[in-house]
């Protein structure tokens, strides 16, 4: 088989309409996105939320249910019915994408009824450490999914099946309660943030009962079944237990083979020696998305003239290739959600060929900057509206040995001398400051050839001399993508339609 370049798509943004057709769309456009190199789309979470309609799916309320059943304010989610999830994978696996699915595990929201349990109210800062007796309370712990009843699954989900809760009902009363009972307690293969990470919000799932393991792993394998899944994301994975997660993982080998599926979780810190112990203690295939790659980028796009040779310092990518998600903006991430990072709009052209035009990482591209985002901080397509041709230039071009010539701290440049395959290869160059320009070699198999950006911002053209050097030069504070003028594919650039909303 040719060898490839591979990259995925988070297939949302926050604030994609509620108006139910968000499967309709990326169905309507997949094509599009399997032709600039998408090989794989994201899904938001597609199970019913405790908000309903109005949910992203991160208040998860029923598993099982992908918009089929009457629950929490009608049948479908956000997203849209069962009904077009169903098309949508059909036709993913027609064009040839896989789909990952974002698998919310750590939480239930919106419970139907509530239920009296002993709890230890503990410290929101330290969960180690309690805050006065143990007394009894009234919690949203009861879930009986009146809509579904017991189809796909018979479990009616109790206050023994959690370990924490948020919410006093009978009281009024928020913060963070650990429920009591026999050998329940936070879980200790989980992450130390606020002394113990096991809890995060609504009412924490307790992955050391049976009864909950059996019934995650069951719909684990019932989902990837029912929807044709190429792979996981895992939402907030330092948050629930790793033994647990490995577990799952070894049941979903069995029934589907050892690597079939795609493993990433969202596990977001600054410290990568911390990621990679997470990583160690995977006894499986697993990646992370590459969080302290995204902090650089935004402290070099925030600071003026920054070091860009810094830019892969202390990163999952740099530590372990094989296991980083590079990525350089997402749902979490963008204007007026819950992680403070931000990536100056012209950063993002750069961070995204550097993502995407070198050799290490598996990247993930945003949606809100291939199609724009909507809400109260709306923006266009990010990159000038050209992100879609540096995927392109991935797919086509971004092949071979890399060299890297990072002389100059505001002006740095690399060139992939292709492959026997992909023989063409590409230049990159990128700015920070003014314009500029860096003498490369593309190799002496080039010569006399001609090389235009792919990008159209630099206008130049570069002869390649007799020694395979040529002179590349880039608009200030911008990229530009070298490639042989005539090079198989150049007539696909500029055509992607990023109006997404005018497909339904």
């Amino acid at each position: 088989m040719p060898e490839e370049n591979y990259c995925f798509f988070q297939g949302f943004e926050w604030n994609v309409p509620t108006d139910q057709k968000h499967w309709l769309r990326l169905k309507n456009v997949i094509q599009d996105l399997k032709d600039i190199g998408i090989d794989n789309v994201w899904l938001p979470p597609a199970c019913k939320g405790a908000s309903g309609p109005e949910a992203n799916g991160y208040d998860i309320y029923d598993l099982y249910d992908l918009g089929e059943f009457d629950q929490k304010g009608g049948k479908p989610t956000k997203w849209g019915s069962k009904e077009d999830l169903l098309e949508l994978s059909k036709k993913a696996e027609e064009v040839g994408v896989g789909l990952y699915f974002d698998a919310v595990l750590n939480h239930k929201a919106g419970a139907d009824e509530k239920e009296k349990c002993r709890v230890q109210e503990v410290d929101q800062e330290n969960r180690t450490k309690d805050i006065g007796e143990p007394h009894e309370i009234e919690a949203w712990l009861g879930f009986h999914f009146p809509g579904r009843g017991e189809k796909y699954s018979s479990m009616k989900w109790h206050w023994q099946h959690f370990s924490g809760t948020d919410y006093d009902a009978g009281n009024d009363k928020t913060g963070i309660y650990r429920i009591l009972g026999d050998n329940k307690y936070w879980s200790s293969s989980v992450g130390d943030e606020s002394g113990n990470a096991d809890f995060l919000m609504f009412a924490d799932i307790d992955y050391s009962h049976p009864e909950v393991e059996k019934d995650v792993t069951n719909w684990a394998i019932w989902v990837v079944k029912q929807l044709k899944l190429k792979g996981f994301r895992f939402d907030a994975c330092q948050h629930f237990s790793e033994r647990f997660t490995n577990e799952m993982i070894t049941a979903l080998e069995k029934e589907f083979g050892k690597n079939s599926l795609f493993l990433v979780g969202e596990f977001w810190s600054g410290n990568v020696k911390e990621m990679l112990e997470y990583l160690d203690n995977m006894k499986h295939k697993f990646s992370l998305y590459d969080s302290p790659l995204v902090n650089n980028f935004s402290q070099i796009s925030t600071t003026e003239k920054a070091d860009l040779r810094k830019v892969f310092d202390d990163t999952l990518v740099q530590k372990r290739a094989g296991s980083a998600v590079t990525v350089v903006m997402n749902h979490d991430t963008q204007p007026g959600q819950t992680v403070e990072t931000k990536v100056e709009g012209f950063f993002k052209p750069l961070a995204y060929s550097l993502t995407l035009l070198r050799k290490d990482g598996y990247p993930s591209i945003f949606y809100g900057d291939l199609y724009g985002m909507k809400g109260k901080h709306p923006e266009p397509p990010a990159c000038g509206g050209k992100l879609s041709d540096i995927i392109l230039a991935r797919k086509l071009y971004a092949y071979g040995d890399q060299e890297d010539y990072w002389d100059d701290p505001n002006c740095i440049g690399f060139v992939r001398r292709g492959t026997q395959e992909h023989k063409d290869g590409l230049a990159c160059v990128m700015s920070n400051a003014e314009n500029n320009q860096i003498k490369m070699a593309v190799g002496e198999e080039h010569k006399g050839e001609v090389w235009t950006d792919v990008l159209g911002w630099q206008t130049d053209e570069v002869k390649i001399e007799d020694d395979g050097y040529g002179m590349f030069p880039c608009p200030g504070t911008s990229v530009s993508i070298w490639v042989k003028k005539d090079a198989p594919g150049r007539e696909k650039f500029g055509k992607f339609n990023s109006d997404i909303y005018a497909t339904v």
